[in-house]
């Protein structure tokens, strides 16, 4: 199985490179995982509620170009009002793709969320948590939370559990 993450923006911090990089170097072995960076819309100085959605329009047609709409790759949608998943779980939904022999597209949108169209067509919506996280963050909570479950998975001493 692999993990294809399609994220909107680039040119991230340098202490949100090298957190991500950590949990991504580690996690290769378990899983293979690999980003895909896609273009932000481009941003108007003052932008409207109508130019907000035609961002997020924009930006979920490049996502949904990026992905392999083979019936192999599932499309799991990061939205703040998706299924709040625990560790165990995700564990378990990366087990049941793996059984399946589907590989994942998991998608982190713009910073001014994913189009309708976008979240219609995602096999699962995930919420990292109820709180709101500057995307470039989700990116590192998202790779060690990946990590973690696939500790989980393969008896890894990393997640001790409760």
């Amino acid at each position: 199985m692999k993990v294809r993450i399609l994220t909107v923006g680039n040119k991230m911090p340098s202490w949100i490179q090298s957190g991500f990089n950590e949990y991504h170097k580690r996690i290769q072995p378990m899983l293979s995982t690999e980003v895909i960076e896609l273009a932000a819309a481009k941003r108007a100085k003052n932008p409207s509620d109508a130019n907000l959605a035609q961002y997020r329009e924009t930006e979920g047609q490049t996502i949904l170009a990026a992905h392999n709409d083979t019936g192999r790759e599932q499309l799991w949608v990061l939205d703040v009002k998706g299924k709040m998943l625990s560790t165990e779980g995700l564990a378990d939904k990366l087990s049941e793709a793996m059984i399946q022999g589907d590989d994942i597209a998991l998608v982190i949108g713009g910073a001014d969320g994913v189009s309708p169209d976008l979240l219609s067509k995602a096999d699962m919506k995930w919420s990292l948590s109820a709180l709101t996280m500057p995307h470039p963050l989700v990116r590192v909570v998202l790779m060690e939370q990946l990590y973690r479950a696939m500790s989980i998975n393969n008896n890894h001493p990393y997640h001790r559990g409760n």
